[in-house]
C-alpha cells in the first residue's frame, strides 16, 4: 500500500514562507487527484487544497487563496504545498491524501495516512 510521507514543515514567523512535500513510496500516487489537509490544535481534520491528476485545476478553501499554491509532480509521485504570508492560524500539522470533489472534505482522503509535517506560524 501506498505510504505518505510528508516534510518540510518548520517554525516561521507571522508573513513568512514554507513549502511542503509529500512523496509516496511502497506504489504510485496514479491518476489520484491529491490534497493537504491540516489539523490544528483541539480541532478536527480539515481539507486545504487540491489538484487534479493532470496539474491543471486547482482547488482551494478560501482561508488560504492567495496565499497557498499546490502542485504536483507525476513523474516524482510528490505533491507540494507552498505557503506564503503564513499566519498564526494557520499553525498545524499538514497531511497529504488523495482528494474528490467537489465538495472536498477528508471524505476523499482514501490513502492511509501519513504521520504529518508540523507548521507553527508565531506572531
Amino acid at each position: 500500500q501506498v505510504q505518505l510521507v510528508e516534510s518540510g514543515g518548520g517554525l516561521v514567523q507571522a508573513g513568512g514562507s514554507l513549502s511542503l512535500s509529500c512523496a509516496a513510496s511502497g506504489g504510485t500516487f496514479g491518476t489520484y487527484d491529491l490534497g493537504w489537509y491540516r489539523q490544528a490544535p483541539g480541532k478536527n481534520r480539515e481539507f486545504v487544497a487540491a489538484i487534479d491528476w493532470s496539474g491543471r485545476i486547482t482547488h482551494y478553501i478560501d482561508a488560504v487563496k492567495g496565499r497557498f499554491t499546490i502542485s504536483r509532480d507525476n513523474a516524482k509521485n510528490e505533491v507540494y504545498l507552498r505557503m506564503n504570508n503564513l499566519k498564526p492560524e494557520d499553525t498545524a500539522i499538514y497531511y497529504c491524501n488523495s482528494a474528490s470533489g467537489p465538495p472536498y472534505n477528508l471524505l476523499g482522503s482514501a490513502l492511509k495516512w501519513g504521520q504529518g509535517t508540523q507548521v507553527t506560524v508565531s506572531s
